[in-house]
């Protein structure tokens, strides 16, 4: 099978599981790591992919990826974060989820916690959570935003401020070197940012992808999180920094 054959279906599969790997491919192909390692790179050199260690992803963009793919990317990194994050969520309290694919990974870890009330503005996690007997979910009124499952505008930002959480859980879609949080949608920023003002405690959830994209609209700095929880060390510079801004950064497994 030649490299033109090749390379539309190696981009099929990832945008079907988020990330291929080397060995993967080979064996689906038939053909040895050699020539998938050169299929990545050429894809890769044309913008198509990302190379990670060992295979590849989607690219990182200055638009957002679709949330099946997102939902895939990274799958087993999210669902170590949301166990790190739900560990310090404890029973009998009141918290926020907002939209994303890793706060809809912490409300899978929360589902047999007991007293909680949630609120949320991601029809995902309400209708994961729903299956916890033992929690009160309120879901925030706004615009429907059917791509994901998120509600976002005024209606949505005005019923946040209604409330005091004890526990305010973000994701974002990126994050710069300088500690800044960053998204694609200003009306998504707007609610991110309420929830932060009504949290007692704040939580951010983003896995070290996140590092690599790139987003226009800030929400805030990392300065503003109590928590960070990733699945990968930060560098020194942003480790320092959120030494000083004790802001505690919570590394999954680690």
């Amino acid at each position: 099978m030649s490299q033109t054959i090749r390379h539309p279906e190696i981009l099929e599969i990832t945008r079907k599981v988020g990330k291929v790997t080397v060995e993967g491919l080979a064996a689906h192909f038939d053909v040895t790591l050699q020539t998938i390692r050169r299929d990545l790179k050429d894809l890769a050199e044309a913008g198509r992919l990302e190379r990670v260690h060992g295979g590849a992803v989607l690219p990182s963009a200055t638009t957002n990826i679709g949330y099946e793919d997102r939902r895939r990317l990274n799958a087993n990194a999210k669902t170590a974060m949301a166990r790190a994050c739900a560990a310090q969520i404890p029973e009998n309290c009141t918290i926020f989820l907002n939209i994303g694919t890793s706060t809809e990974a912490v409300a899978h870890e929360l589902c047999h916690h007991r007293d909680l009330l949630v609120v949320t503005n991601n029809m995902n996690v309400a209708n994961i959570l729903s299956q916890n007997r033992d929690c009160d979910v309120i879901v925030t009124g706004g615009t429907l935003r059917k791509s994901d499952g998120g509600l976002i505008g005024d209606v949505t930002t005005n019923m946040i401020r209604q409330f005091k959480f004890d526990i305010g859980v973000i994701g974002c879609s990126a994050l710069d070197l300088d500690g800044d949080i960053l998204d694609f949608d200003l009306q998504e920023v707007g609610v991110s940012r309420t929830i932060l003002e009504q949290s007692r405690k704040t939580i951010l959830i983003a896995d070290h992808s996140k590092f690599k994209r790139a987003a226009p609209a800030r929400i805030a700095s990392l300065a503003k999180i109590d928590t960070f929880v990733t699945d990968r060390p930060v560098n020194d510079i942003l480790d320092k920094r959120c030494a000083q801004w004790e802001t505690e950064i919570l590394v999954a497994g680690a």
